[in-house]
C-alpha cells in the first residue's frame, strides 16, 4: 500500500470525506484517513430517511452549512448520492464494454488471423475448436457498443438510458451459449498444443506482436465467458441506483430480468450438453437395441421407472422399466437372472400421445378392472397403452412427468434448443468406445448414480430412489447363482 492510501476490511464503515475523483475517494476510519478505491465500496444511505428529506438536507449543506462535506450526502459537486453513484455505474458499464471489445479485436487480429497464415500448424478444424465462435460475438458486440454509445449522455452519465439497448439486443446475446458450451473443449485442444514447443513460442509471438499483457492465450479465451456472467451484476447495481421516477427505470428492470434469462439459458444448455454423454452410455448398454438412436430426437431424461404394461391386443400385463426422455419414451425388460441388464422392447412417440388419467375400476377399452392406472393412446387410435403403477402416488408422480415432457419440448421450441449432428455423433462414439465389443454391457453404478442426482425441477429428493430408476441391482454373489448365470442355456 501507498503511504496515503486507507487500509480497510469486509464490513468496515467509512466515513467519505472527498469524492471529485470518480475513482479514488478520501475517507476516514476512526483516527486514519487516506485514499481508497471507490470501486471497493457501497455507499450506505440512511434507509429511515426518504429521498425528498435527502434532497432538502443537501440543499441546506450546500447553502450555509459548514460540515457541508459530509459526503453521507454528498458524492460529487451538486449530484445527491444515488445519482452520482447512478453515474459511476454508468461509465463502469461503458469502460468495460469499451476495454472488452479491444479485449476481443486482439484475439481476433492477434491470433485467429495469424493462426489462419500458418496452414502447416493449424487446420481450419482446430481454429474453430480453440476459438469458437469468438469472431462473431467480436461483430454483435461491436454493434452492441454503438448502441449503448449513442445513449451514453457524456455531460451527465446519471441521465443515460442504456437499458434499452440490453432489451433491443437480448436474444442476439445468445450467441454466447454456443461459445460457452465449446470453451471446455477449447481448454482441452489447446493444453494439446502446448505440450509441443513451437505451439507455445507461436502463440507467445502472437501475445508479443499484438502487444497484449501477460497472459496466456486459454485466460484470454476465458473473458467471453466471464463476460456474459457479469453483465447481470451490471444491471442490478444500475437498478439498486435508479430512482423509479427515471426515464429508465422500466428498461433497466426488464433487462436486468432479461440478461438473467440469458444466462440462465446458457447455464441450462451447457448442463444438457453435457448430459448427452451420459445418455449415449445408457442406449449402448442396452441389449437388442432396434431403431434409430435416442438422441436423434431427444437430449433429456424427464423421469424413469418401473410400470406393469397392457397393449393392444394383448391381453396379459407386463412388467416394464420405463425411461421418458423429450418427444419419447423407451420401455426395457429386466433379464430374469441378471436385473442389471435390460433388453430393448419398444418405444411411444409422445408428440403423437396423449395421457388420460383413468379412474380405480372397469376399463371398457381393454375390458379389465384397474387399479393405478392411466392411459397412452393416438388420436387415431391405432395404439393404446395401459400403464399401471403399483401405488397412487407414483401414478401421480408419472401424470406430473408427462406434463415435464411437454413443457420441455414447449421450451426448446421455444428458445430454439437443437443438438447438432456433430455433438450426436461425437456422443456416441464416445459411447460405443467404452464398451468394446466381447465386454459385458451392464450399466455400471456410476451412471446409475447419475441419473439419480438429476436435477429435474419437479423431481421430489423424498421420493424413494427404488421408485425413480431401478436399472442397476447390486448382482448376486453367492456360487449357486453365479454358476446358473455362466451355464444357463438360455439367454432371457
Amino acid at each position: 500500500m501507498d503511504i496515503q492510501e486507507l487500509g480497510f476490511k469486509a464490513g468496515d464503515a467509512i466515513e467519505v470525506i472527498d469524492a471529485t475523483n470518480k475513482e479514488w475517494w478520501w475517507g476516514r476510519i476512526m483516527d486514519s484517513e487516506g485514499w481508497f478505491p471507490a470501486s471497493f465500496v457501497r455507499l450506505r444511505v440512511n434507509q429511515d430517511e426518504p429521498m425528498e428529506q435527502l434532497s432538502t438536507h443537501l440543499e441546506e449543506s450546500q447553502c450555509g452549512d459548514e460540515d457541508g462535506t459530509d459526503l453521507g450526502l454528498l458524492l460529487g459537486p451538486g449530484l445527491p448520492c444515488k445519482e452520482q453513484m447512478r453515474a459511476n455505474v454508468i461509465n463502469e458499464i461503458m469502460t468495460t464494454e469499451r476495454d472488452y471489445i479491444t479485449h476481443l479485436k486482439d484475439i481476433c487480429e492477434g491470433y485467429i488471423k495469424q493462426c489462419r497464415k500458418r496452414t502447416d500448424m493449424f487446420t481450419e478444424e482446430q481454429i474453430r475448436t480453440i476459438y469458437g465462435n469468438i469472431e462473431e460475438i467480436y461483430r454483435f458486440q461491436k454493434k452492441f457498443l454503438k448502441g449503448l454509445e449513442k445513449e451514453f449522455n457524456k455531460g451527465q452519465p446519471h441521465l443515460s438510458e442504456i437499458g434499452c439497448c440490453f432489451l433491443e439486443h437480448q436474444t442476439d446475446f445468445q450467441i454466447y451459449s454456443e461459445y460457452c458450451n465449446n470453451h471446455p473443449n477449447a481448454c482441452v485442444q489447446l493444453s494439446k498444443l502446448m505440450k509441443v514447443n513451437k505451439y507455445v513460442y507461436f502463440f507467445e509471438a502472437c501475445r508479443l506482436l499484438q502487444k497484449m499483457i501477460d497472459i496466456s492465450l486459454d485466460g484470454f479465451l476465458l473473458t467471453p465467458v466471464q463476460k456474459i456472467c457479469k453483465y447481470p451484476l451490471q444491471l442490478a447495481e444500475l437498478l439498486k441506483y435508479t430512482n423509479p421516477q427515471h426515464r429508465d427505470y422500466k428498461d433497466v428492470e426488464a433487462a436486468l430480468k432479461a440478461m438473467k434469462n440469458v444466462a440462465r439459458m446458457i447455464n441450462e444448455r451447457k448442463r444438457r450438453l453435457e448430459n448427452i454423454d451420459k445418455i449415449a452410455q445408457w442406449q449402448s448398454s442396452i441389449e437388442d437395441w432396434e431403431g434409430e438412436d435416442v438422441l436423434v430426437r431427444s437430449s433429456e431424461l424427464i423421469f424413469s421407472g418401473e410400470i406393469s404394461k397392457l397393449s393392444q391386443p394383448q391381453t396379459k400385463s407386463q412388467q416394464r422399466m420405463f425411461f421418458l426422455f423429450d418427444h419419447q419414451m423407451v420401455y426395457c425388460k429386466k433379464d430374469l437372472l441378471r436385473r442389471d441388464i435390460l433388453y430393448y422392447k419398444g418405444r411411444m412417440n409422445m408428440d403423437v400421445m396423449e395421457v388420460t388419467d383413468l379412474e380405480d375400476g372397469k376399463e371398457k377399452d381393454f375390458n379389465i378392472t384397474v387399479k393405478n392406472a392411466l392411459k397412452l393412446w393416438t388420436r387415431s387410435g391405432n395404439e393404446v397403452h395401459l400403464l399401471c403403477t403399483k401405488k397412487p402416488e407414483q401414478k401421480q408422480r408419472w401424470l406430473r412427468a408427462f406434463a415435464d415432457e411437454r413443457k420441455q419440448v414447449h421450451n426448446d421450441r421455444e428458445t430454439g434448443f437443437s443438438l447438432t449432428e456433430v455433438q450426436k455423433k461425437q456422443a456416441m462414439l464416445n459411447a460405443f468406445k467404452s464398451h468394446p465389443a466381447g465386454k459385458s454391457k451392464a450399466v455400471t453404478r456410476p451412471y446409475c448414480d447419475f441419473l439419480l442426482r438429476q436435477k429435474h425441477p419437479s423431481l421430489p429428493t423424498a421420493l424413494p430412489q427404488q421408485q425413480v430408476f431401478m436399472l442397476a441391482e447390486p448382482k448376486r454373489k453367492t456360487t449357486f447363482w453365479h454358476n446358473i448365470g455362466r451355464l444357463t442355456p438360455f439367454k432371457k
